[in-house]
């Protein structure tokens, strides 16, 4: 096995800096991609090199294949990790790299063209003779066959989008009047995510539980699982909570799943990292939901109960190592919790909170892992998923794993914008999560309507006196290092050298 000198990740934010970790790990050079909206960003700063790639809007950056494929030729990496999101399930695109003879971290553009459209994924996995949620068999050209197989189905259904993942393009509607512009709404965010707006009706399974299994398998079709996710706690169908063990399973019905996630990769020919998605109903009865073919946010809660370092596994699959891993070797061990924090306002039904952070003070402790993409002074994008970090925490058992994220979370700070935070605290400690009794109507459920705690008002002293220091740190800047007006202070005068589109 020749192991890549030079890896370019073409994507952004708290991913692309943990995907540089673990090539700094592996003594692999990082490259980074960035548009003009992330000049300042942190996974820009923290890599060898970085090169620009466009505008801000990610269909003119980190959407365009062509864009990246220059900037793999131009620094000479030699493979590209996608991370989530933007083009990690994109066929087209490992495709375009494998003719370049460049390594695409993930799967084969087969088996990612196969599993990556959720349609023929679900078409695949019947034929293989796994439990499916009854829906359409393919994306219809003519608007009227989403009506009449919505009739068929019957309401409620659900939109989704067939290119990719993390509850974009996803709508739910109840009655018939409403589908047209759930279609509508579902193609705009389709193709505003994944440069895709295909999108297809399933039936809508009200209040089940949503349980994932990670695979791992090699070039040669060694094939593992790494046990379960919980991902129950969502809104917009977008996971905040995740955890593992599911405090619904038992060893039986986790061994059942996990030989049926396997079973569906083999069956689409799949290699390197991927999740098989399940929906579990009130009655125990699971159903395949959809492949996500590639890293999964919330990645991190499996890495802490099985030891195994998934990014670095990827990396190593995309360079022919052979899978060591064996099923029978493969143990969960604890509990882990991750919260996913956004710069968003939960007491404004989710809008946006783009804008700079004035001050940011990150939990510390035992049992406590923080993959973040920010620092104190950097401006949040508006153009981007709003993600900023993701809080993982790993305990004994889930009481304590449940205690020490509470814990966690009262002492993580970010002011000058809104986030979830004070929302997560909340739902942790919330009595039926406490007691493991969720599932994806939880949010709704529980917190409709939520408001932000009383007492929040007496932070703005804090972010004043933030954004004072910060100002003097404008003008204290060393000399001989100008800036132009509109760039943000950032970790740029403490990283030393490092080198941005192929220049010193």
């Amino acid at each position: 096995m020749k192991m890549f000198k030079k890896i370019l990740i073409a994507n952004r934010g708290e991913i692309a800096v943990r995907i540089i970790r673990a090539c700094r790990e592996m003594g692999i050079s990082p490259v980074a991609v960035y548009s003009e909206a992330d000049r300042a960003a942190l996974h820009v700063a923290l890599a060898d090199e970085a090169v620009a790639i466009g505008p801000a809007p990610a269909v003119e950056s980190y959407l365009d294949m062509d864009r990246i494929v220059r900037a793999v030729r131009e620094t000479g990496a030699e493979a590209v990790h996608p991370g989530y999101g933007f083009l990690a399930e994109n066929a087209d695109f490992a495709r375009c790299l494998e003719k370049e003879g460049i390594v695409f971290i993930g799967p084969r553009s087969e088996a990612l063209e196969l599993v990556g459209d959720k349609v023929r994924a679900r078409q695949t996995m019947e034929k293989a003779g796994i439990p499916i949620i009854p829906g359409m068999k393919s994306v219809p050209s003519d608007a009227g066959e989403y009506i009449k197989a919505a009739r068929a189905l019957g309401f409620p259904v659900i939109v989704k989008a067939s290119a990719g993942g993390g509850g974009k393009g996803m709508r739910v509607v109840t009655e018939e009047k409403g589908l047209g512009p759930a279609l509508e709404a579902g193609r705009r965010e389709a193709k505003s995510a994944f440069g895709d707006e295909s999108v297809y009706l399933e039936r809508y399974i009200e209040e089940p539980r949503h349980i994932e299994f990670q695979v791992l398998a090699d070039n040669s079709g060694r094939t593992v699982h790494l046990f379960e996710r919980e991902c129950s706690i969502q809104r917009r169908h977008q996971k905040i909570v995740e955890e593992t063990p599911s405090p619904a399973l038992d060893d039986a019905l986790r061994l059942k799943m996990g030989e049926t996630a396997v079973k569906a990769m083999r069956a689409a020919g799949y290699n390197n990292a991927g999740t098989v998605e399940f929906l579990l109903d009130k009655d125990r009865n699971f159903y395949f939901l959809e492949v996500n073919a590639r890293l999964q946010v919330e990645h991190p809660v499996t890495e802490l109960v099985t030891g195994v370092d998934l990014v670095r596994r990827q990396i190593l699959v995309a360079a022919g190592e052979p899978l060591a891993l064996k099923q029978g070797d493969l143990r969960q061990r604890g509990h882990a919790i991750e919260c996913r924090i956004y710069a968003e306002d939960p007491a404004a039904n989710f809008l946006p909170s783009p804008g700079r952070i004035l001050f940011l003070r990150e939990p510390k402790g035992p049992g406590l892992r923080l993959d973040s993409g920010i620092y104190g002074g950097w401006d949040v994008p508006i153009y981007y998923d709003p993600i900023l970090a993701k809080l993982v925490v790993w305990a004994e058992n889930r009481e304590l794993a449940c205690r020490r994220m509470a814990a966690a979370l009262d002492g993580f700070a970010v002011l000058g914008i809104h986030t979830t935070i004070d929302f997560l605290k909340d739902v942790i400690r919330h009595p039926e999560f406490r007691a493991g009794r969720t599932n994806t109507a939880f949010i709704p459920k529980y917190f409709d309507g939520w408001t932000r705690p009383p007492g929040e008002e007496g932070e703005l002293p804090l972010a004043l006196a933030a954004a004072a220091i910060d100002e003097m740190g404008r003008r204290t800047r060393p000399k001989g290092r100008p800036r132009a007006k509109e760039e943000t202070a950032g970790p740029w005068q403490t990283l030393g050298r490092w080198r941005m589109g192929g220049a010193d």
